[in-house]
């Protein structure tokens, strides 16, 4: 007779990051004051001929599509955390999101960088006593839209790499459990290109207003440009890595040989990838010479913090004579 039932070993794959619903509401918020502030700039920008300030209102339309993106993916995951088609849950449709904002990013960065240099050579008159109040408003309604956010999720992803760009091998040690959620951090980072886009904006209108630059205004929006690729650059990186499965990063891994090789056993082959903000999972298969009940190994690894979920394969190592 068996001691242990199904549900002993059965287990749900709802893996979904801290503060999921929580984000959705905060994300939607944005998407008004986003919505609302883009129709000003469009009207005003084209109302007052000032590429600068277009730039911010196109900008700013595309941002609210594709933070509509971010907080319907939320919505979504949400809904469909407990579905059983998704084999290891809906966690991933967060970097799925956080890549499509990347890429509409990088979209909006070649649009302002071209329509600005159109604008350096063919200079359209500006009124900047109109256009400079709007440009300030816009600021004030991207900074409020950060705050909502929240700016711990700017640090997400860029602050951890090393000088030559490449992901901090130390990154597992600082946050073991990668709890940054590339959704929220690309929402963030629209917001934040927003608000560049603003300060530019602002200095364009001023230097060509008090002094005469005309052309600074589109030479700002070409910076704004620059700037906004780099930042989509970044996100495409880290969020297509996620949803490649590609290993988080090299200290989770050194961690698990470290604990399951502590005695005669060996890991013969090692899959590590994550499923979503803050879970990880892992594939390993092990070679011992006295083999240890799997929920042996399984034990051991529950102190590594955010490991979700464990498949271990134990095989018996047999010498040749």
């Amino acid at each position: 007779m068996h001691s242990h039932s199904m549900n002993d070993w059965s287990h749900q794959h709802v893996f979904l990051g801290t503060g999921h619903e929580r984000n959705e509401w905060r994300t939607w918020a944005v998407v008004g004051l986003t919505a609302t502030m883009m129709v000003i700039e469009i009207v005003g920008g084209t109302v007052f001929g000032s590429m600068a300030l277009l730039a911010d209102g196109w900008h700013m339309s595309t941002h609210a599509g594709a933070l509509s993106i971010a907080a319907l993916a939320y919505g979504y995951a949400r809904r469909h955390a407990g579905d059983s088609r998704f084999t290891f849950g809906t966690g991933k449709l967060s970097d799925l999101a956080g890549f499509t904002s990347a890429v509409i990013l990088a979209i909006i960065a070649l649009a302002i960088g071209y329509e600005s240099t159109t604008r350096l050579f063919l200079p359209v008159t500006i009124r900047f006593e109109e256009a400079i109040p709007i440009a300030v408003v816009g600021l004030g309604i991207n900074l409020l839209s950060a705050w909502l956010l929240g700016g711990d999720h700017a640090n997400h992803g860029l602050a951890h790499r090393d000088n030559h760009g490449k992901p901090d091998p130390h990154d597992h040690e600082r946050h073991s459990h990668g709890h940054h959620d590339h959704n929220m951090r690309a929402a963030y980072w629209h917001v934040m290109a927003d608000a560049l886009t603003s300060v530019l904006a602002i200095i364009g209108l001023l230097g060509a207003g008090l002094w005469g630059w005309t052309w600074l205004d589109p030479v700002m929006g070409i910076v704004g440009a620059v700037v906004i690729a780099h930042w989509s650059y970044g996100l495409i990186h880290d969020a297509g890595a996620v949803l490649l499965d590609a290993a988080p990063n090299s200290s989770l891994t050194d961690a698990i040989h470290k604990i399951l090789e502590a005695g005669d056993d060996r890991i013969a082959d090692l899959h590590v990838w994550r499923l979503a903000p803050g879970h990880h999972g892992a594939i390993v298969s092990l070679v011992s010479d006295a083999p240890a009940p799997v929920q042996t190994y399984k034990a051991r690894l529950a102190s590594i913090e955010g490991l979700s979920h464990v498949t271990v394969e134990v095989h018996r190592c047999v010498s040749a004579h």
